[in-house]
């Protein structure tokens, strides 16, 4: 069964979909000796599929990983500034994997890791309406109106943020405050931006669960694998594995 070229890249755990249709643009992919030069091109596995010459990793059955991403690391294989990155400090005995959406480098808590990059763009795509939930601690004066501002989406700077749920946990004397912060999209610093908004500076962030999935128990830079059982059932028929 064909498959576009871009699909059957992400599926080996190479990259995400998108950033394979970026090496096909780039003419980095070959297939039996001709560079492909549009992603709208079929292959079905029996194919010579090169990346800069070298041969794609087999394809393999998908596994997913929850894993305690500390503070420090930047979720990106490779930091143009040198600094230390979540897959530089993964446990040994991982294969290769890419992460399902990111945790920025002042933020902490569940980040799934994936061999196959399918499943990754397949899980963070709003549409499918996997909700991430974060524990924030912040700094200032609370206002519940300006929380609820927030609540059916908010335009800054341009960008636009969807609906979010915003609850206020615990608040100690003074300014320090903890929410729990539920958005289905996940925007680049998001919630740090959304509550500078309000006038709330954010000390600490940590994601709780990404759609089924929960951080639990996982200590600091601790990965466990999901068991295809538990994969399958969630992933239902959305996702073949």
């Amino acid at each position: 069964m064909s498959e576009r070229i871009a699909k059957f890249i992400a599926r080996s755990g190479v990259c995400s979909r998108r950033a394979a249709e970026e090496l096909i643009l780039q003419k980095r992919i070959t297939v039996n000796g001709e560079t492909v030069v549009s992603p709208a091109f079929n292959v079905d596995g029996s194919e010579r599929i090169l990346l800069d010459g070298e041969k794609l990793p087999t394809v393999e059955t998908t596994r997913l990983w929850l894993y305690y991403k500390p503070i420090g690391l930047v979720t990106t294989h490779k930091d143009p500034a040198g600094r230390p990155t979540v897959f530089d400090n993964l446990p040994t005995g991982l294969p290769r994997v890419i992460s399902v959406g990111r945790l920025d480098l002042n933020s902490e808590g569940l980040l799934l890791l994936t061999n196959n990059g399918e499943l990754s763009r397949m899980l963070e795509l709003p549409k499918n309406g996997w909700s991430r939930r974060y524990k924030v601690k912040v700094h200032g004066r609370i206002s519940q109106n300006k929380l609820d501002s927030l609540t059916g989406g908010v335009t800054i700077d341009g960008i636009s943020y969807g609906p979010i749920k915003i609850s206020l946990d615990e608040s100690a004397a003074g300014t320090n405050s903890w929410l729990t912060v539920t958005l289905q999209e996940g925007k680049n610093r998001e919630i740090r931006r959304l509550m500078q908004y309000v006038g709330l500076d954010v000390a600490r962030l940590i994601r709780l669960s990404y759609g089924p999935f929960q951080l639990g128990g996982l200590q600091k830079g601790e990965v466990r694998e999901v068991p295809q059982k538990v994969l399958k059932e969630q992933l239902g028929a959305n996702f073949k594995l």
